[in-house]
């Protein structure tokens, strides 16, 4: 995942200050920042993915979606279930079990308020 970040980049529009090792620190920094993210969402249990949605207009299941599309990026294997085991750090359906409340009629409201 973190030469990801390294193989988008595109070498002609890289600043001339900009080298391997800045690039390198850059790579290690956004992946650190990403570990504190899902953390936070970790010890944050009781944030719902619809609230999530509605207020960031993304959820821990994009999350899991993008890590799979920039797998496929790089030719690799990742499945969503992989995936989304890695941003729940569980199974998803046991996250789900435990964590998952059923979403009210005032957030289902603001959620597909979203759409339109």
């Amino acid at each position: 995942m973190l030469s990801a970040l390294n193989a988008k980049i595109n070498p002609f529009t890289i600043p001339m200050t900009m080298n391997k090792e800045t690039l390198n620190n850059e790579t290690k920094i956004k992946a650190r920042v990403l570990d504190r993210l899902l953390d936070h969402l970790d010890n944050n249990k009781d944030v719902q993915n619809i609230d999530l949605m509605i207020l960031a207009k993304f959820c821990r299941n994009c999350l899991s979606k993008w890590m799979v599309a920039e797998a496929e990026e790089l030719n690799v294997q990742l499945s969503l279930d992989e995936a989304k085991k890695t941003i729940y750090k569980m199974d998803f359906k046991e996250w789900k079990d435990k964590y998952q409340k059923e979403a009210t009629q005032e957030q289902l409201d603001a959620f597909n308020g979203l759409k339109k």
